[in-house]
């Protein structure tokens, strides 16, 4: 099964029929919205809106933790997660799709991770994206007629307020491509879950580093959201027949040899709750 993270409206596509629209319970409570259950093109796909129909969850209290969980609990193997940023290379025009492959983490307040006290783990984080899931991303982004930019480097803020012209140009000189508030936080859960995980971003401004535009606004941002929601769209549908039935990457095995904590002391309501993502300890 795969699974689309992002706004409301990309499950709105009259090829898509829907299942089914499920209340899904987790350990860390609700996820953001119901998990839509469709078929596209004989490929079962869960949507889930991020920030919840309607967009009134701010990106440092969505319940990611909640989402990703959801997300696995339903049968969810691959995510691809569909999200606005902003730009900090002049080539990376707004209305442009980008594939990111390497983040940098410069949230505050999130919890990021499914281990907690009583168990103990540590996964691999060196390439967050899944390459195999990521190349079959930007094939099916290139036949929107938009321009894409594939791998480079999201870096990740807390907001919601967007970035100081310092800031800005800051992350510029560290070489990185788009900024955005969430996608982070998703990627290390979903490695987490053994969930193979690759963002498709969809380009809507500069942030504020180029003086001679205007400081990003949301009004801006909702204009090209907009404007791009239908060739996001596209992408997806594409990106069902590309899929193979089988992962090869290891992303499903990130988590297997991660725990350090003896089973034996673990307590057996966190294997009870957690065995969704790490199986009978």
């Amino acid at each position: 099964m795969l699974g689309v993270i992002g706004g409301s409206g990309l499950y709105h596509m009259k090829e898509l029929k829907i299942l089914e629209k499920v209340s899904v319970e987790t350990p860390f409570g609700s996820p953001s919205d119901e998990v839509v259950l469709g078929e596209l093109h004989g490929v079962k796909l869960a949507f889930l809106p991020r920030h919840g129909t309607g967009h009134f969850i701010p990106p440092s209290e969505i319940n990611f933790r909640a989402n990703i969980f959801a997300m696995k609990k339903v049968g969810v193997e691959r995510i691809v997660s569909v999200s606005a940023v902003g730009s900090m290379k002049e080539a990376v025009e707004p209305g442009h799709f980008s594939v990111p492959d390497q983040f940098i983490d410069r949230t505050t307040r999130r919890i990021s991770t499914f281990f907690t006290t009583g168990m103990v783990g540590h996964v691999s984080l060196a390439d967050p994206i899944c390459a195999e899931l990521a190349g079959v991303v930007t094939e099916s982004a290139k036949t929107s007629g938009t321009t894409v930019h594939e791998k480079g480097v999201y870096i990740c803020i807390e907001g919601p307020q967007f970035s100081t012209r310092a800031e800005s140009n800051l992350y510029r000189q560290w070489g990185v491509d788009i900024i955005g508030m969430t996608n982070v936080t998703e990627a290390k859960l979903a490695r987490e879950a053994g969930i193979c995980y690759s963002t498709l971003a969809l380009v809507t401004d500069y942030d504020c580093w180029l003086v001679e535009e205007e400081p990003v606004t949301l009004e801006a941002v909702l204009q090209i959201m907009g404007e791009n929601v239908e060739r996001a769209q596209g992408v997806v549908k594409d990106l069902v027949t590309r899929l193979d039935k089988k992962r090869s990457c290891q992303c499903g095995a990130a988590a297997e040899t991660a725990i350090v904590t003896d089973p034996k002391i673990i307590p057996q309501k966190l294997k009870d709750e957690l065995s969704t993502l790490f199986g009978n300890l």
